[in-house]
C-alpha cells in the first residue's frame, strides 16, 4: 500500500469539554422543597363501620405527616410514632393490668442480668434433633368429669376415680412418630390443657400434665431427650401458671389484687383450701417422676400457705430425685428444680459451705452478668470451700471467665482483683498458675491502668521463667498478649509498660514468636490513626518487624510473604518526621537494610524515598514492577522539576522493555505478558506527551527510542498488540501537534511551549506518523495473506475509529484511507455490524455541527453491508 501522510485535526479541548457536559437546567421549586415536611389534608366523609352503618360527617381537618428524612433530623422516629398509635390489641392488653402485673416468672426477681429460660429453650430445640422414630402415650378416659353433683363428697370421689383411671392404664401408645409428629402431638396436648382449664375441667387438665410428665422417664432416643425436656416443661410451666393465677384470683377482695410481696396472712381461707387441695391431689399420684414434676411446677403456690413453704419443700424435692434410677432423667429433674427457683439453690450452696463442685457448676451455667453482679458473694463462698475437694484456683478461674464478659460493681473492682490474685500467685504448679493468670489478665486490662497490667505481667514472667516453663504454655501466653493489645490501643502507652518486651522474650519458638509479632502489628495498623515519630514505638516495632522479616526463608509460602510485607509496609507508612528530612531518610535507610528479603517492602521504600530508585529498582525480580517504578519515579521527578532525573528514569524504562519475557508468573501461573506490556506502554505514552525534549537530544528522542524498541521486540505470532500500540502512538503524536496540550505538569514547559507550533517540529511529527501508518497497513496486508480475516476486520475498524477521532478528514488521502478501512472491515463478513451502525450514526450527528460538512460526504461513502 502507498504511504499516507497524517493530518491531525485541530482540537480545542475546552470547547469540546463544554460540549460533552450535560445540559444544566435551573430549577424553580417555589414554595416546594423535596425535603420539606409533607402536609396531607384529609376530608372526613361518611365512613362505613364494620356492620355497614354510617358515621356522622365531621368537618374537614388536616394532619401533618413528616417524611422519613425530616423525622430523622428532628429526632422523631417514624416507627416509634407508629408504635404509639392506638391499637385495639394494645388497648386490651393495657386494660388487663392485674394479669400483666402477675405474669412474671421467678427469674425476673433476679434482675435483668439473669438469662431467661426463653432464650435457652430455642437453642436446645434447634440443637438436639433426631431422625429416629418416637413414641408417645396418649391417655383416654372412659367417663367424663362431672362438673356438678349433689354432694361435695361425690364430686371429690368422681375426680379421684378419674385420676385413678389414668393410672390404671386407660391409655394408648402412638408408635413410629417422626420428630415433627411428636412435637405436633405435644403441642396438641398443650392446647388441650388450656382448653380443659378454660372449660373448668381441672381434673382433665391435671391428667394431661401427669401424662406428659411420664414421657420424661423414656430415654430411648437419647439425643432427642433435651428437646423433649423443653417441650414437656413448657406444658408444666403452663399448668403451674394456670394454677397460680387461679388461686391468686380467689385472693382478690373487691377486685383489688394482692401486692407482689404479699404474706400468707393476707390470703383468705378459700384460696388456702384450694391451694392445699391441689397439693393433696398431686401427692396422690402414684408414680415418682410425674409426682415430682407436677409438684415442682406449682411450687410457687406455697407462697399462699407459708412464708417458708418453698424453703421447706425444696430439700424434700431434692431428696425425691435420689429415687430416680436413670441418671439422665435424674440430672434433668435437678435442672428443672434449679430453673424454677434459683435463689433458694444459691442459699443452699452457701449453707453447704464446701460444695465447690456445685459452686463451679453455677458459675459455669449462668450468664456472666448474673455472676458479675454478685462477685463478692461468690468470692466469699469460694473462700469457705474446702481446698481438698475442688481446687480454689479452678473456682477463681471460672469466676474470672465471667468477669471477662461482664463488669462487676465498680466499687468492688480492686478488692476482687486482690482476692483472686492472692490465691493465683501462690500456685506452685506453672500450668495451674498460667491457666488462671490468662483469664484474670483480661479483667486487669479491662478495669485498671498500665501499672496493674505491668505488675501482672511481671508476676507471669516470675512464675513461667524458671525451668523454661513457658515452653509448655505458649497458647496461654499468646492469649495474654492478645488481651493486652486488645485493651491497650495506645502504643506509646503499651511500650511504656516496662515488662511488655521482656514478656515477648519468653516466646522462644520462632513460629509462635512470629505469630505474636503479627498480632501486634495488626493491632498497630488497625488502631494507629496518626503518623508517629515516637522513638519508643519506632524501636519496638522495628524489632518486631525484623523478627517477622527474618522468619522468611526458601520454604515460606507466597501468601505468608505478602502478609508479612503488608504488615511491615503498614508500619513504614505510619512513620513521619515531618520536615526533618534527615531523620526520615535515616529511618528509610535503616528499614531498607533490615527488610531486604521482602520485595514489596523495597517497593514501598522506593515510593517513599527517591534516593533508592536507581540503586534499588534493578535489584527487584519482577520486571513489570521495575518498569512501573521507573515510570512512577520519572513522573515524580517531573512533578518536582527534576528534568534530568526524569529523563534518566524514562531512558531506563525504555532500555528495560526488550527484556520483558513472553510469559510471566501471575499468582503461581504462567501467563502471556503482551497485555501487561500494552498497558504499561499506553501509560508511558500518556506521560511522554508532557515531557519536554532534551536540548542536546533530537526532536522526540524518547518517543523515537520507544518506537525503535517496539519495532525490534519479538511479538507473539497471533498477537495484534504491536499494531494497537502503533495506533496509540498516533493518538500521542496527534496530541503533540496541538497548539495547547490537553494537560501539563505544573511549572514544567512541555513541547507546545518550547516549539510553539514550529513547522520543523510538526514536520518531524508528520514523518513519524507516516512511518507508523505504514507499519499498521503492512500488518493489515499480512493478515489478509494469512487468511486471519476476522482479526483483519477488527483491526481495520479500530484504525478507522482512530482516524475518525484524531485525523483531519478534510484531507482527501486521509479521507480515502478511512473509506478503504471501512470497506475492508466488512469485506469478508466478519464486521461487527452493531458497532458499525452506531459509528455511522455518530458520523451523521457530527456532520450537523459547524464546520463539519465534510462528514456528510463521508457518510455517503460508507455503505453498510448485511452479513451473509
Amino acid at each position: 500500500m502507498a504511504a499516507f501522510p497524517w493530518h491531525a485535526r485541530s482540537r480545542n479541548y475546552v470547547s469540546e469539554s463544554d460540549v460533552c457536559k450535560l445540559e444544566s437546567v435551573p430549577l424553580d421549586f417555589g414554595d416546594y422543597h423535596p425535603l420539606k415536611p409533607i402536609t396531607v389534608t384529609e376530608s372526613k366523609t361518611k365512613k362505613m363501620s364494620r356492620k355497614g352503618s354510617t358515621s356522622s360527617t365531621s368537618s374537614s381537618s388536616s394532619s401533618s405527616m413528616m417524611d422519613p428524612l425530616s423525622s430523622v433530623l428532628d429526632g422523631t422516629d417514624p416507627l416509634s410514632l407508629f408504635a404509639a398509635a392506638a391499637d385495639p390489641l394494645t388497648t386490651a392488653a393495657s386494660m388487663d393490668g392485674v394479669r400483666k402485673k402477675r405474669d412474671k416468672d421467678d427469674s425476673s426477681a433476679l434482675g435483668s442480668d439473669f438469662e431467661q429460660w426463653s432464650s435457652k429453650r430455642g437453642e436446645i430445640l434447634a440443637r438436639y434433633t433426631t431422625t429416629e422414630k418416637l413414641s408417645i402415650v396418649s391417655g383416654s378416659s372412659s367417663r367424663k368429669a362431672t362438673t356438678s353433683g349433689s354432694a361435695v363428697s361425690e364430686k371429690v370421689r368422681t375426680r379421684l376415680e378419674e385420676l385413678d383411671d389414668l393410672e390404671e392404664g386407660s391409655q394408648k401408645e402412638l408408635l413410629n412418630l417422626t420428630q415433627q409428629d411428636y412435637m405436633n402431638r405435644i403441642e396438641e396436648l398443650n392446647q388441650s390443657l388450656k382448653d380443659a382449664w378454660s372449660s373448668d375441667q381441672k381434673v382433665k387438665a391435671l391428667k394431661i400434665v401427669i401424662q406428659c410428665s411420664k414421657l420424661l422417664s423414656d430415654t430411648t432416643v437419647i439425643q432427642f431427650y433435651p428437646s423433649k425436656f423443653v417441650l414437656i416443661t413448657d406444658i408444666l410451666d403452663t399448668f403451674g401458671k394456670l394454677v397460680y393465677e387461679r388461686i391468686l384470683s380467689m385472693c382478690m377482695d373487691n377486685r383489688v389484687s394482692l401486692s407482689d410481696n404479699f404474706s400468707p396472712e393476707t390470703v383468705n381461707d378459700t384460696a388456702k383450701e384450694t391451694c392445699l387441695n391441689w397439693f393433696f391431689k398431686i401427692a396422690s399420684i402414684r408414680e415418682l417422676i410425674p409426682r415430682f414434676y407436677v409438684e415442682a411446677a406449682i411450687l410457687k403456690c406455697n407462697k399462699f400457705l407459708s412464708k417458708t413453704g418453698i424453703s421447706e419443700c425444696l430439700p424434700r424435692l431434692t431428696s425425691v430425685i435420689r429415687g430416680i434410677g436413670d441418671p439422665l432423667v435424674a440430672v434433668y429433674a435437678r435442672a428443672y428444680l434449679c430453673r424454677i427457683l434459683l435463689t433458694e439453690m444459691m442459699e443452699r450452696c452457701k449453707k453447704l459451705g464446701n460444695n465447690a463442685l456445685l459452686l463451679n457448676s453455677i458459675m459455669s451455667a449462668f450468664r456472666a452478668e448474673f455472676i458479675a453482679a454478685r462477685s463478692m458473694d461468690f468470692i466469699g463462698m469460694i473462700k469457705e470451700c474446702d481446698e481438698s475437694g475442688f481446687p480454689k484456683h479452678l473456682l477463681f478461674r471460672s469466676l474470672g471467665l465471667n468477669l471477662a464478659l461482664a463488669d462487676p460493681p465498680e466499687n468492688d473492682h480492686l478488692q476482687i482483683l486482690n482476692e483472686a490474685w492472692k490465691v493465683i500467685t501462690k500456685l506452685k504448679n506453672p500450668q495451674d498458675y498460667i491457666n488462671c493468670a490468662e483469664v484474670w489478665v483480661e479483667y486487669t486490662c479491662r478495669h485498671f491502668t498500665k501499672r496493674e497490667v505491668n505488675t501482672v505481667l511481671a508476676d507471669v514472667i516470675k512464675h513461667m521463667t524458671p525451668d523454661r516453663a513457658f515452653e509448655d504454655a505458649y497458647p496461654q501466653l499468646q492469649s495474654i498478649i492478645q488481651k493486652v493489645i486488645t485493651y491497650i490501643n495506645d502504643f506509646s502507652l503499651l511500650f511504656s509498660v516496662e515488662k511488655f518486651l521482656p514478656f515477648l522474650d519468653m516466646f522462644q519458638k520462632e513460629s509462635v514468636r512470629v505469630e505474636v509479632c503479627k498480632c501486634i502489628m495488626e493491632s498497630f495498623i488497625k488502631h494507629q490513626q496518626e503518623s508517629t515519630k515516637d522513638p519508643v514505638i519506632l524501636n519496638a516495632l522495628l524489632h518486631i518487624c525484623k523478627t517477622m522479616h527474618d522468619s522468611v526463608n526458601a520454604l515460606t509460602l507466597e501468601d505468608e510473604k505478602r502478609l508479612l510485607a503488608a504488615l511491615i509496609n503498614g508500619f513504614i507508612k505510619m512513620v513521619s518526621f515531618g520536615r526533618d528530612f534527615e531523620q526520615q531518610l535515616s529511618f528509610y535507610v535503616e528499614a531498607r537494610s533490615m527488610f531486604c528479603n521482602l520485595e514489596p517492602v523495597l517497593v514501598q521504600l522506593i515510593h517513599a524515598c527517591v534516593a533508592f530508585c536507581f540503586i534499588t529498582i534493578p535489584s527487584l525480580s519482577s520486571i513489570f514492577t521495575r518498569l512501573n517504578l521507573y515510570l512512577h519515579s520519572g513522573q515524580v521527578a517531573l512533578a518536582n522539576q527534576c528534568l534530568s532525573q526524569a529523563d534518566a528514569f524514562f531512558k531506563a524504562a525504555v532500555s528495560l522493555v526488550p527484556e520483558v519475557p513472553k510469559m510471566i508468573s501471575i499468582d503461581g501461573k504462567m501467563r502471556p505478558s503482551d497485555a501487561f506490556l500494552l498497558e504499561f506502554l499506553c501509560n508511558f505514552f500518556s506521560t511522554l506527551l508532557v515531557v519536554p525534549d532534551h536540548p542536546e537530544q533530537g526532536v522526540l528522542f524518547l518517543v523515537r527510542g520507544l518506537l525503535n524498541v517496539i519495532q525490534d521486540y519479538t511479538w507473539e505470532d497471533n498477537s495484534d498488540d504491536k499494531v494497537r500500540i502503533y495506533t496509540n502512538v498516533l493518538h500521542l503524536l496527534s496530541a503533540m501537534t496541538q497548539e495547547t496540550y490537553i494537560y501539563h505538569v505544573d511549572k514544567v514547559d512541555s513541547n507546545d511551549t518550547l516549539y510553539g507550533g514550529d513547522s520543523k517540529f510538526l514536520a518531524e511529527i508528520s514523518k513519524l506518523c507516516e512511518t507508523v501508518i505504514a507499519q499498521i497497513l503492512d500488518h493489515l496486508k499480512t493478515l489478509g495473506k494469512e487468511e486471519t480475516l476476522k482479526r483483519q476486520s477488527q483491526l481495520a475498524l479500530y484504525f478507522f475509529n482512530t482516524i475518525l477521532a484524531h485525523g483531519d478528514l478534510r484531507n482527501n488521502k486521509l479521507n480515502q484511507l478511512s473509506v478503504n478501512l471501512w470497506n475492508l472491515a466488512q469485506k469478508h463478513g466478519f464486521a461487527d455490524t452493531k458497532t458499525m451502525v452506531k459509528t455511522l450514526e455518530y458520523i451523521k450527528r457530527r456532520s450537523k455541527q459547524p464546520d463539519m460538512s465534510h462528514f456528510t460526504d463521508l457518510a455517503l461513502r460508507l455503505p453498510l453491508q448485511s452479513r451473509t
